[in-house]
């Protein structure tokens, strides 16, 4: 076996990441979690759907996360970003940002990528300033604290159709606003009709909100206003970092990192957990994809190992 510094470097101090982490030093293995600033979520005011910590504030669930992993010395966290990675014969080399200023070299058995993504809002003066508690992305992690309250869904064609729909089981006053033609279909327009959703197609000029961050109105370009809690809306995303490029990992045609069943990129040695990879994006989802990687990882370890 190769000697490195470290059997598994986790690139991402998140959910995914510590979650893996916490398997992986119970395994009694040489981790390496860089954490790279803020998770995704950070301007929520909080984690939902997380069994026993609903509620919580996002930077509270992480402090929680780092302080239990104290107990497992192997696992060492340490700020900063990892800025090159490269595979060599068995194991890979890591450069990384240090306390020196100067990059550090890392070598690993193998990788864990761990980083998420960065949400790529519209354009729309207001929607960034009110991101995580006026402008919302998904139902599941914040219906419940909109219920029942005048919402609005932001997009257009066939997948501001289906967001609507959903929201709608939240509140039975939703509104569709387009930003200009919605390339709606005439069946979606139906459809949206059929449970009383309105549909605004004017330009929208703003989103004006308050201090504390929540949606007051949606004004239009012709100077309208539509009163609003909260507005809905499912932006595009792209990977935070250049690490799985740097390795030649495959991609889905959505821009999610592909892996197997046993979490795996395509390039072997390299894993793969969280938001950056397919599926649905949740903090306590993150969490169980990291756990699983944890143990697929010590499994893959332990065969090298071993047979």
């Amino acid at each position: 076996m190769p000697t490195t510094d470290y059997d598994v470097v986790i690139v991402g101090g998140g959910c995914a990441g510590l979650s893996a982490a916490l398997v992986l030093g119970r395994c009694r293995r040489r981790v390496l979690v860089c954490d790279g600033g803020p998770p995704r979520n950070a301007p929520s005011p909080g984690v939902h759907a997380f069994l026993s910590r609903d509620g919580i504030l996002p930077q509270e669930l992480l402090r929680i996360g780092r302080k239990q992993l104290e107990p497992y010395p192997a696992v060492v966290i340490r700020p900063g970003r990892v800025l090159t990675i490269a595979a060599e014969d068995h194991h890979f080399t890591l450069t990384a940002d240090s306390e020196s200023g100067r990059p550090a070299t890392i070598t690993t058995r193998k990788v864990l990528l761990a980083t998420g993504v960065d949400d790529e809002l519209p354009p729309i003066d207001g929607m960034r300033e009110l991101w995580g508690r006026g402008v919302l992305h998904c139902p599941y992690c914040h219906g419940w604290e909109v219920q029942d309250q005048a919402l609005a869904v932001y997009g257009r064609g066939k997948t501001v159709a289906g967001l609507a729909l959903l929201v709608s089981r939240w509140s039975r006053d939703v509104v569709v606003c387009t930003d200009g033609p919605g390339g709606l279909s005439e069946n979606a327009r139906q459809r949206l009709r059929a449970q009383n959703i309105g549909i605004r197609e004017e330009p929208i000029a703003r989103l004006q909100g308050n201090k504390r961050g929540d949606l007051k109105c949606i004004v239009f370009a012709n100077g309208e206003e539509l009163e609003r809690q909260a507005i809905f809306v499912h932006p595009n995303q792209h990977q935070r970092g250049t690490l799985a490029e740097q390795l030649g990992c495959r991609m889905t045609s959505k821009g999610a990192i592909w892996v197997d069943k046993y979490v795996q990129t395509s390039v072997r040695g390299v894993y793969a957990a969280g938001d950056m990879t397919p599926g649905s994006q949740q903090a306590v989802i993150a969490a169980a994809e990291g756990a699983q990687a944890g143990i697929f990882l010590n499994e893959r370890l332990t065969k090298e190992e071993c047979f």
